[in-house]
C-alpha cells in the first residue's frame, strides 16, 4: 500500500487525526482576511468586463511574418484613429491581434479606426474583422446570469434542508458565498476579463464545492446518528472524524479535478492567447481552489459551532467535561493513595511522601473512617503507619516495637518490692 493510502487508512480508523473542527477561529481568521481584501479589491478596482457586458467593438487582424508590432504601437494607433482612451490591446496566439474599443456614435468613427489598423499591420480594410455589440446585449447576460445564481442558491437551500437539516443547508450556502465573493475578489484584484465564459464557470465550480461538502456531510450524519444515545463524543469531536475519514478522497478528487484545468490554462493561455477557453480554465482553477478550502476548513467547522448551540449538544457536551474532570479527579487519588503505599512500605521517607504530598482526597476520605482525622492522617502517613488508626495487631515494617505489660508487677522496675 502506497504511503498516501496508508495515512488514509489510519485517517479513516481515527489513528491521526487533524483537528480542523477545534481550529474554526483560525480558519475564520484566515478567511476573514481574505474576504475583506475581495471586497475591497472590488470596491476599489472593480471587475473587468469583457465587451461582451459592456458593449463595444472588437478589431481583429494578423499581420504579416515580416511586420512586427508592439502592443503600444498598435493602442496608440488606436486612439489617434478616436478611439477611447480605455481601450484594450491583446495579443491573441502570438501572431494576431485583438483590439477592444467602446461603442462609437457613428460609424464613421469605426472605420477610421479599421482603416488606420489595417494601414499599421500593412492590410487592406477587408483583412480587418469588425464586431460589434451593443450594450443591451450584455446587459441582460448579467441580468440572466444573476438570475440563475439566485435560483441555483435557492435550490440548494431546498434540496439540503429535505435530505439532510437546515443547518447543513446554512454550512453549505456559507461555504459557497465564501468561494463566489474570494473568486471574483481574485478576478478584481489581478484585473482579469469577465466574459460570458467567465460565469459558465462560475456556475459550475459552485456545484463542484457543493459536491465535496455534501460528500463530508453524509459522513457527519453517519458517524452522530446515536451520539445523543450513546453520550460518548461531542458532536464537534465526530464531526471532525468524519472530516478526516473523507479527507484523503477530497484532496484527491481537488487534484484530479484540477490537473486537466491546469492544462487546458497552460496551453490557452501560452499557445492560443486570450480567448474564451481560457476564461473559463481560470474561473475554474481559483473556484476549486477555493471550494476545496471551504469544504473543509468552513463548512464543517460552521456545522458543528451551529449544533453545539442546540441544548441537547450543550447538555452533551457539558456532561462529557465533567466526565472527563471526574477521571482525572479519580486518577489523581489513584496516584496518591499509591504513593502513600508505598512511603509505607518504605517506612515513609524512602518513597519521598510527606504532608504536603498528600491528596486532599486521601485526607478526606480518612477523615470519614473512625478516629481518624487530617492531621492524624497525615501524620500516620508521613511516619509510615496506615490510614486509619489501627493496625490490627501486626508490626508496621519500619517502626520499633515495645513489649506491653499487663499487670503492677511487670510494670514496675526489676528488683524493687511493693512495701507492706
Amino acid at each position: 500500500m502506497s504511503r498516501l493510502g496508508n495515512i488514509g487508512g489510519r485517517l479513516y480508523r481515527g489513528e491521526v487525526s487533524f483537528d480542523f473542527v477545534g481550529r474554526q477561529k483560525m480558519w475564520y481568521t484566515i478567511s476573514g482576511v481574505i474576504l475583506v481584501i475581495s471586497v475591497a479589491a472590488l470596491l476599489i478596482f472593480h471587475l473587468n468586463f469583457s465587451v461582451d457586458f459592456k458593449g463595444g467593438d472588437i478589431y481583429k487582424f494578423t499581420p504579416p511574418a515580416s511586420v512586427h508590432l508592439t502592443q503600444t504601437q498598435v493602442a496608440s494607433t488606436a486612439i489617434n484613429a478616436g478611439a477611447n482612451p480605455s481601450t484594450t490591446v491583446q495579443q491573441v496566439g502570438g501572431k494576431s491581434w485583438s483590439v477592444q474599443t467602446a461603442a462609437f456614435g457613428h460609424t464613421g468613427t469605426q472605420y477610421h479606426v479599421l482603416g488606420a489598423l489595417a494601414k499599421l499591420a500593412h492590410l487592406s480594410n477587408n483583412q480587418v474583422s469588425l464586431q460589434s455589440v451593443g450594450p443591451s446585449w450584455g446587459g441582460q447576460i448579467s441580468q440572466k446570469a444573476l438570475e440563475a445564481l439566485i435560483a441555483f442558491l435557492i435550490v440548494i437551500v431546498l434540496y439540503l434542508s429535505v435530505a439532510f437539516e437546515w443547518r447543513m443547508a446554512v454550512s453549505a450556502l456559507v461555504a459557497l458565498i465564501h468561494d463566489i465573493v474570494i473568486t471574483i475578489g481574485v478576478y478584481a484584484l489581478v484585473h482579469f476579463e469577465v466574459s460570458p465564459a467567465t460565469v459558465i464557470g462560475l456556475l459550475t465550480i459552485l456545484g463542484y464545492s457543493l459536491y465535496d461538502t455534501v460528500v463530508v456531510f453524509d459522513k457527519v450524519r453517519e458517524n452522530t446518528a446515536g451520539l445523543l444515545a450513546t453520550r460518548r463524543t461531542r458532536y464537534s469531536e465526530a464531526a471532525n472524524l468524519a472530516l478526516n475519514q473523507t479527507l484523503v478522497r477530497s484532496i484527491n478528487t481537488s487534484l484530479i479535478a484540477l490537473l486537466p484545468v491546469v492544462a487546458i490554462l497552460a496551453v490557452s493561455a501560452f499557445l492560443l492567447g486570450n480567448g474564451e477557453l481560457k476564461d473559463l480554465s481560470l474561473v475554474l482553477f481559483v473556484g476549486m481552489l477555493s471550494g476545496t478550502y471551504s469544504s473543509i476548513c468552513i463548512a464543517t467547522p460552521v456545522l458543528a459551532d451551529l449544533k453545539e448551540r442546540q441544548p441537547e449538544y450543550r447538555q452533551l457536551a457539558k456532561q462529557i467535561a465533567q466526565r472527563a474532570t471526574s477521571a482525572k479527579r479519580q486518577a489523581k487519588v489513584a496516584v496518591a493513595k499509591a504513593s502513600a503505599s508505598v512511603g509505607t512500605g518504605n517506612g515513609g521517607s524512602a518513597a519521598g511522601v510527606g504532608d504536603d504530598d498528600v491528596d486532599d482526597d486521601v485526607l478526606a476520605e480518612a477523615e470519614d473512617q473512625p478516629g481518624g482525622t487530617q492531621d492524624e492522617t497525615a501524620a500516620s502517613v508521613s511516619a509510615g503507619r496506615p490510614v486509619g488508626g489501627s493496625t490490627g495487631g501486626r508490626a508496621v515494617p519500619g517502626s520499633r516495637q515495645q513489649p506491653r505489660r499487663s499487670t503492677a508487677a511487670q510494670r514496675r522496675p526489676q528488683g524493687k518490692k511493693k512495701r507492706r
